[in-house]
Formats: C-alpha cells, sequence, structure tokens
C-alpha cells in the first residue's frame, strides 16, 4: 500500500514560503497519477510575494516511507547526473523526515503524451531519445565514483534471474493461476539461466533501468529524465530495449533497426571503437526477452496484488515483443517451444499488440 499523505496545508505552506523566500498564497495541491511505483505526486500551484505573474508550480514527490540520512537513492543520482549536464529536473528542497521532495514542475507532456497527441513528432523525439540515451550511458559510466549507487549494483546473472522468478511468481502462477511442477519450472529456469549468464558476462555501462516513454518529459522540444533512482550497472541494451521495445509505444521495425543503428555509431563514436552488429543484435533480442518478461511480472503484480488493473492491457504488446525476439533468433528455438507451452498468452496465435 502507498503510504498516507505526510504534509497538511500549514506545512506547506511554511515549506513553500521558506523555499521561494518570500510569502505565498492561493495555494492548489493536486494529486497526479503515478505510476507503478510505491511514490505519490502532487501538483502544488502557488503565488509568490505581491507579483502579479502568473503562479508559480512544482512538483512534491512523497517516497515510499521517510528515509534516515539528508540524502537518498534520488538525491545523490540526481546530484550526479546535474554534475554531467544531463537534462533532468531541479531539486529544491528535500524533507527526509516526512520522505518529500519538492522538484521542478516540467509541465504535464511525457514522451508517450506528446506523441499520442502530436504523431508528426514521433521520430524526431526518438532521435532525440537515442541521442540523450547514448550520452547517458557514456558520460554516467566514464565518470561514475563510489558515490553513486549505482556503482555498487549491477545486472549480475542473480538479478537478472529474480526479476523472472518475480514474473513467474506473478503473472505465471498469481494472475493465470497456472501451477507448474518442480520439473517444468526447472526447465523453464534452465532456459532462463543461460541468457541471464549472457547479460550478466556484458560489459557494464550505467543503466538507468526505465528508460521508456513514461519517464521521459517532453518540454520545449526537449527530452528530460525521470525516475532514475533505481539505476545500476549493465548492458546498455537494457535502456536501449526498454525504449524501443515500449509496453506503452510500439515502433515499427524499421524504425526500430534505424535507431538501433543510430545508437551504435553513437556509442562507436564516443568509444573510439567498432562495434559488432550481429553480436549487438543477438544481446539486443536476450534483453528483449528478459526486459519484457520481467515488465509482465510487474504489471501482473500490479493487477494481482495492489488492485491495479491498469496495466494488464500493455501485457499483450509486451509479450509480442518477447516472441518477436524469439523467432528471430534461430537459436532460441528451444526457449520458445518451452515458453510457448508454460507462458500464457505467448502463442503465436495472441499476436494482439504489435
Amino acid at each position: 500500500m502507498k503510504s498516507p499523505v505526510q504534509f497538511d496545508n500549514d506545512w506547506l505552506c511554511r515549506s513553500l514560503q521558506s523555499i521561494a523566500g518570500a510569502p505565498v498564497s492561493e495555494i492548489v495541491c493536486s494529486p497526479l497519477q503515478g505510476d507503478a511505483s510505491d511514490r505519490k505526486y502532487y501538483r502544488v500551484s502557488f503565488r509568490a510575494g505581491e507579483s502579479c505573474e502568473p503562479p508559480k508550480s512544482m512538483i512534491l514527490m512523497q517516497l515510499q516511507e521517510p528515509l534516515p540520512g539528508s540524502e537518498n537513492d534520488f538525491t545523490r543520482i540526481l546530484k550526479f547526473l546535474r554534475t554531467l549536464e544531463l537534462p533532468v529536473p531541479e531539486l529544491f528542497h528535500y524533507h527526509s523526515e516526512k520522505g518529500l521532495l519538492f522538484l521542478e514542475d516540467l509541465g504535464g507532456h511525457t514522451l508517450e503524451d506528446w506523441i499520442r497527441d502530436h504523431p508528426e513528432d514521433k521520430e524526431m523525439y526518438y532521435r532525440k531519445a537515442v541521442d540523450l540515451l547514448a550520452g547517458l550511458h557514456h558520460r554516467a559510466t566514464k565518470n561514475i565514483s563510489v558515490d553513486c549507487p549505482a556503482f555498487h549494483l549491477f545486472f549480475d546473472t542473480e538479478k537478472l534471474m529474480w526479476e523472472l522468478d518475480f514474473m513467474m511468481e506473478h503473472y505465471v502462477k498469481g494472475l493465470h493461476q497456472s501451477n507448474l511442477n518442480d520439473q517444468q519450472i526447472s526447465e523453464i529456469r534452465g532456459h532462463f539461466l543461460s541468457i541471464c549468464k549472457t547479460l550478466a558476462e556484458q560489459e557494464p555501462v550505467f543503466t538507468h533501468r526505465d528508460f521508456h516513454s513514461r519517464n521521459l518529459m517532453a518540454k520545449n522540444g526537449n527530452l528530460i529524465l525521470l525516475d532514475f533512482q533505481d539505476a545500476r550497472m549493465g548492458p546498455c541494451q537494457y535502456d536501449l530495449v526498454s525504449l524501443l521495445k515500449d509496453s506503452y509505444l510500439s515502433l515499427d521495425d524499421k524504425f526500430r533497426n534505424e535507431l538501433i543503428e543510430q545508437y551504435i555509431l553513437l556509442k562507436e563514436n564516443a568509444e573510439n571503437r567498432p562495434v559488432d552488429r550481429r553480436e549487438f543484435q543477438r544481446v539486443f533480442d536476450l534483453m528483449s526477452i528478459q526486459r519484457n518478461l520481467k515488465a509482465v511480472g510487474t504489471f501482473a503484480f500490479q493487477a494481482v496484488n495492489k488492485g491495479n488493473q491498469r496495466y494488464l492491457e500493455y501485457i499483450p504488446r509486451t509479450l509480442a515483443y518477447v516472441r518477436q525476439a524469439l523467432e528471430t533468433q534461430p537459436d532460441l528455438k528451444a526457449l520458445g517451444t518451452t515458453l510457448v507451452k508454460y507462458l500464457p498468452g505467448l502463442s503465436s496465435e495472441n499476436r494482439k499488440g504489435n
């Protein structure tokens, strides 16, 4: 369950006055629809001083529970990314005792929102997103230090397998009530383990971990990063899959391939070394299987454990990405045969959402 509201109007007024450095008035605090996390979000508008200018606004983010110390993973990574001049929101104040952060209001358009309203901008914004991702990977990886929480965390075999076990628990068993026997589970996990070992062996880069159309804000023709607090070191394909095989927006195969090539060229230029495109695509497909099955597990968990049904509509498209990757790589035929037997909705007969 999400935590109860940690503030009242008097506290909010005092906090805004401290941030603005002037008396405030006409405070309006409106809850925003959050994502699949346990955080709460509010848009707070107010007038400062005696100005006749339009009201100011901020985003108030409430953590699931207050954390000890003057910083947390979100603030540490935000500070790190700002030192690299990467586009992230400004932090005006963090009240650690209440777990509340006052952040820059970036407007109301995620990349998903903007593209749905302005489909003619889809190509432009996706090319910008790939540019941003390549820059994030190179600059953050090159400059990361022990002070950044992501430095100590890796997409190792154990973590990648945990995400797939989570999917089995909440999608296969929880949502579909499929009780597989030990032999069947062992067969599936054996295939998963092979994939996860390969992914864990890739050269690690700083990965955002949730780089998709709902965590990129579109403002004044630019993109700004959100939800980076869970960053860790892992394959560069993890974020690229999150962006190009997004559960919320679809890309046609031709354009997706162009964007993969755009990323590779940027990577080659930044690192001054060639990239084996066939191997890059193979890892991309393996990552697509792992990353999208993990997303399916999250959607199922939200529905079964939290009563949040709004993510169920994205499962068919997400499974279609998995099926596409299985069909692309010939050496994944055995895995595909196994998963089609045991994962509801993965059969080629169910192609909705691709």
